[in-house]
């Protein structure tokens, strides 16, 4: 641990690093939201000369734990290669493949500290939160996994519902929530949502839909392989929740998820509890390693602070654990817990991404892709 270094370096690093060493890495520390204003006063002001400086540092970065001591390290190197080197600190920093097997996932939302609240929230290059915006939020989460025909069954999707409802719950949103619809009763929840009073006063809003899906559709619960079809286009949520149709929500970020195959092909033969032609996840019991707006005084853009994952490429299957859930869920409420206090809703998104492609075994050939972002600024959760 990266704490434990700093501990074992302290007495070299009090006597050989300078004053302005020691500057340049609470400057970093600052940026990097690890310190705040008044850490960085009491080591400077608080401290009669360089030694008693460095002792303030390296034991208020040690109490931060192993994150921030990491960050000191990091920093410590790019600054002064040569002391990183005589402290013997070359294992502060795993190499990438260690940290990435070593990378623990945390199963409770971290909070934010109020440092790094105070740091982003006069940033004109991050949507605005506020304590009463936060206490205004509200979600709208879909999930069907019963469907007429039976072989449609999303086993697993409860443990889905389960993770989403949690998740989103822990971020101070408001669920409402759906169980087992058709596609024109997903478009009704839709519409009902786009009207919905907290709206006015929220930051921002989730819509997680999952379902059985193919390319530019979810499907309802009625669906079968022959007949009428029963689905729910995904235009109409940018539709519902865009510019004309829902003022309430202008430029107000809009996060959309949707767990739903997109197409049939996949990269490898797996069970699939789903009729061929149809896809959602395709099912494991376990993994085996073998238009411009005119509001009359000005125009704004028709869809615009939008930002959706969707659970895989065009055409292609995704897929789902019947224990668990499926992988895009499981990954999602992973990283969200472990970084939504520290990372942007850009950023968040590409580690669930980055999940995929680490994942140890060549038959998850599934890849989430975000899509339709229109997001002109970054997106904290500050929480």
């Amino acid at each position: 641990m990266a704490d434990k270094e700093l501990a074992r370096v302290r007495g070299r690093f009090v006597e050989k690093v300078s004053k302005a060493l020691l500057k340049q890495l609470l400057d970093d520390l600052l940026e990097e939201g690890l310190l705040n204003d008044g850490e960085i006063d009491s080591v400077l002001k608080d401290n009669s000369n360089k030694a008693d400086m460095a002792r303030a540092l390296i034991d208020m970065v040690k109490r931060k734990g192993d994150k921030a001591s990491r960050k000191m390290i990091e920093h410590l190197e790019k600054r002064d290669p040569t002391l990183y080197s005589e402290l013997g600190l070359s294992c502060g920093q795993p190499p990438a493949a260690a940290t990435q097997k070593e990378q623990s996932w945390s199963s409770e939302l971290i909070a934010t500290t109020d440092s790094f609240w105070r740091m982003k929230l006069n940033d004109k290059n991050i949507y605005p939160v506020a304590e009463k915006s936060i206490s205004s939020r509200v979600a709208l989460l879909i999930s069907n996994q019963n469907f007429s025909d039976e072989r449609l069954t999303r086993k697993g999707a409860e443990a889905d519902e389960e993770n989403m409802d949690k998740l989103l719950r822990s971020l101070h949103y408001e669920v409402v929530k759906y169980k087992d619809l058709t596609g024109k009763k997903i478009d009704e929840a839709l519409i009902e949502f786009s009207k919905h009073p907290k709206l006015k006063e929220t930051d921002s809003v989730f819509v997680v839909i999952m379902s059985h899906g193919k390319r530019g559709i979810v499907l309802g619960v009625n669906h079968r392989e022959e007949g009428e079809p029963d689905e729910f286009p995904v235009d109409n949520i940018y539709k519902y929740l865009g510019s004309q149709k829902c003022s309430a929500l202008l430029n107000k970020p809009k996060i959309i998820i949707i767990q739903a195959c997109r197409g049939e092909s996949g990269g490898s033969v797996m069970v699939s509890d789903s009729a061929k032609v149809v896809c959602d996840d395709v099912s494991q019991s376990h993994f085996d390693e073998n238009s411009i707006v005119d509001d009359s005084t000005r125009y704004v853009h028709k869809e615009k602070d939008f930002i959706s994952l969707l659970s895989s490429t065009p055409d292609t299957v995704s897929y789902r654990q019947e224990g668990r859930g499926s992988f895009l869920i499981q990954f999602i409420k992973e990283v969200f817990n472990t970084c939504s206090h520290e990372d942007d809703i850009d950023e968040l998104f590409r580690k669930v991404m980055q999940r995929f492609e680490d994942f140890p075994s060549e038959k998850l050939r599934q890849m989430p892709t975000k899509d339709r972002c229109t997001l002109t600024k970054a997106v904290f959760k500050y929480l």
